[in-house]
């Protein structure tokens, strides 16, 4: 049998068994409830993956949290309802917020220093190299993968051309990334199972790890991003909003909108290439850029966008989902994630638009097609989605998944 997947409907729980490369069998161990440890590759700043961290420790509230570093703002942390993470020595690098991603080299080694063997089964979110933390024998570990490493696989050279890496360098960088790939792939083998979020990324782990997967969608906060009221809508205002960082092709949304002068723009988020951003829209009195805002402004944003705009070949994409919680439609990029949470074809359930590339001249060409559409998507369906996506069904899937696999380990018959 080949690598397959599964995906958890509401209320169905299968159970996911691996006959591919790597197989080995659940040791036998006691029926008691497990004691977990979660992994994190890193506690930085609140996004997508710490979203799921703060959903997996309320799943399981007596877990103790490992993390690389962990210097999340307070106002942030809090969160995440666990103490803060056990660390590795990169706790000590001066600025390690600003300087992480060059310490990559370093990360197989720290992640390995978590002393974990105090737990039963390790639950790893995975986007980097948390996947990599020591496992004890008999101990299980359930791998929520977010992404195989795009700048490991699927997108190197992309991200080499991405950070203006050339030449000799570009070089070196490929020999560095070979090394680590190896790594990545050879500790796929310690995981006892994967579970992903989308069947995008579990037909990447499939490809890169000889690995089956169950798909359970991360989790989106309902509650908070809700609609506001119809006419508080403004027909010529689009909204993005992302962390600024070149595969979110933020500039090339920027660049649309230099061709749409009668349509506003409005940029939420920060990031390393926010300088590049500013400079597309210098000028352009039509697009407004306001840099990081608070959850509420966020929230305030969708609930008057037309539309929210999405450029990213993702690996999921929460911020399309809250939008929709807001009862706002999403013009996306047609690839990944999007094409598993934006429903695009005509008729009721409609809730966008995709285009097929992240031209500049495509972006601005669906924001024309959206507006001519005959049966623009409507508030409901885009809420009704969204509620597809939310915390109580994640946490529900996630405890179905871990403790099926521990109930499996003892009782392998």
């Amino acid at each position: 049998m080949g690598p397959t997947r599964e995906v958890l409907p509401h209320g169905h729980h299968p159970a996911s068994t691996h006959h591919g490369p790597g197989t080995y069998l659940l040791p036998v161990r006691p029926a008691a409830a497990p004691r977990i440890a979660i992994v994190a590759d890193w506690l930085c700043q609140f996004g997508g993956a710490e979203q799921v961290i703060a959903e997996m420790a309320a799943a399981f509230p007596d877990a103790r949290l490992f993390a690389q570093f962990d210097v999340m703002a307070a106002e942030e942390r809090v969160r995440i309802a666990l103490p803060t993470a056990d660390t590795t020595f990169l706790q000590r690098i001066p600025d390690i917020a600003g300087r992480y991603r060059s310490l990559l080299p370093l990360m197989p080694s720290a992640i390995r220093t978590l002393d974990v063997g105090d737990c039963d089964l390790i639950l790893s979110s995975h986007h980097a190299v948390a996947k990599g933390v020591r496992k004890r024998p008999g101990q299980l570990h359930v791998c929520y993968c977010h992404s195989p490493s795009r700048y490991l696989w699927d997108k190197r050279a992309q991200y080499l051309v991405d950070h203006g890496i050339r030449g000799v360098k570009a070089a070196v960088a490929n020999r560095l990334l070979d090394r680590l790939q190896r790594w990545d792939r050879d500790t796929a083998d310690n995981v006892d199972r994967f579970l992903v979020n989308s069947a995008y990324v579990g037909d990447r782990v499939a490809r890169h790890y000889g690995r089956q997967f169950t798909v359970i969608h991360p989790p989106v906060d309902t509650d908070f991003f809700s609609p506001g009221e119809p006419e508080g809508r403004e027909s010529d205002l689009y909204v993005t909003a992302s962390r600024q960082v070149p595969y979110k092709r933020i500039d090339r949304i920027v660049a649309a909108f230099r061709s749409l002068p009668d349509r506003r723009l409005v940029v939420l988020g920060d990031g390393p290439q926010a300088a590049i951003i500013r400079a597309a829209a210098e000028g352009v009195t039509n697009i407004q850029l306001l840099g990081e805002v608070a959850r509420e402004r966020l929230r305030d944003w969708f609930r008057r966008a037309r539309a929210f705009v999405f450029a990213a070949d993702e690996d999921f994409g929460i911020v399309p989902l809250e939008a929709q919680a807001c009862g706002t439609p999403v013009i996306a990029l047609g690839k990944g994630g999007a094409l598993e949470t934006v429903r695009g074809l005509p008729g009721p359930e409609r809730t966008g638009l995709f285009f097929d590339d992240d031209r500049p001249e495509s972006i601005a060409q669906a924001v024309r097609e959206f507006e001519r559409l005959a049966e623009p998507p409507t508030a409901a369906a885009c809420r009704a989605n969204a509620e597809r996506f939310t915390r109580d069904h994640f946490r529900d899937q996630l405890r179905a998944a871990v403790l099926e696999t521990w109930e499996r380990a003892a009782n392998p018959g």
